[in-house]
């Protein structure tokens, strides 16, 4: 029974000992996000937006930097979360990529592995102070092209085309919301229309284990427990659009293909 109950306080001493770990990494990951912003980045967004012609291709890059220095700032903190990029992944260029949605982390982590990226990003982010004006600085699309959006949506594609041939890549989530069960949900059709109306290729990726550090629903990072967060290519779709091009449901049917096949 003595040994039971020792058994049970040290179980106990360990659980506050990780929780008490847990929560400094996710204050020191989450500071980066206001103090790193203010003190690091904030005037280069500022200059971009002056003095730029064009800002969006520099906003998109000191957004890529940005999180590269926090998911560095993630590995230091939490060296038991290991990263592994499939090299081939970061030369990806003039391409629609979709990828499963596991955690907050995700978008976050493709940002890092392109200079020049778009994305679809929900509509309430617009309207937040600073973070909104940067994403529409950035290029990015709203999730809907209703109401206020509808001008910004029409911009945004009248230069998907040149932004793509350009080296540009849009990534996107196309079940529009994280899996609970890591199962692919319902596919937004929007990503494959703009693949077949600027023929480019789509390129089919799987992000891993990015919930097992960020769970859904949780505001602290599970930093204690070994895990691999992974980023690889499973398909890359690259149709004959000229001679045989496919219909919107044949690209969505090889997706789905993909991701059951993997």
């Amino acid at each position: 029974m003595a040994e039971m109950q020792t058994c049970n306080g040290s179980s106990q001493i360990h659980l506050w000992v990780d929780r008490g770990i847990n929560c400094i990494v996710t204050l020191i990951c989450w500071a980066w996000f206001i103090f790193g912003f203010i003190l690091f980045f904030s005037w280069g967004y500022l200059i971009s937006a002056l003095v730029v012609k064009d800002p969006e291709l520099s906003f998109q890059r000191l957004n890529s930097r940005f999180f590269q220095i926090f998911f560095r700032i993630v590995k230091v903190t939490a060296p038991r979360q290991r990263i592994e990029i499939d090299e081939k992944v970061a030369a990806i260029r003039s391409s629609v990529i979709v990828c499963n949605h596991l955690s907050y982390l995700d978008p976050l982590l493709l940002i890092t592995l392109f200079q020049k990226q778009r994305t679809i990003v929900k509509t309430r982010f617009f309207g937040m102070p600073i973070f909104g004006w940067i994403i529409k600085k950035s290029g990015y699309f709203p999730a809907t092209s209703e109401g206020p959006f509808a001008q910004m949506m029409i911009r945004q594609m009248e230069t998907m085309g040149p932004y793509l041939q350009g080296g540009g890549n849009l990534f996107v989530f196309p079940e529009g919301t994280r899996s609970r069960d890591g199962k692919l949900g319902i596919l937004n059709k929007g990503a494959f229309k703009i693949a077949r109306i600027c023929r480019v290729p789509i390129y089919v990726l799987e992000i891993c284990n990015t919930d097992k550090l960020f769970t859904p629903g949780r505001f602290l990072f599970n930093t204690r427990m070994k895990n691999s967060i992974s980023v690889k290519i499973i398909d890359c779709i690259e149709p004959d659009y000229q001679q045989n091009p496919p219909s919107i449901a044949e690209l969505e049917l090889r997706v789905r293909q993909a991701y059951r096949e993997r």
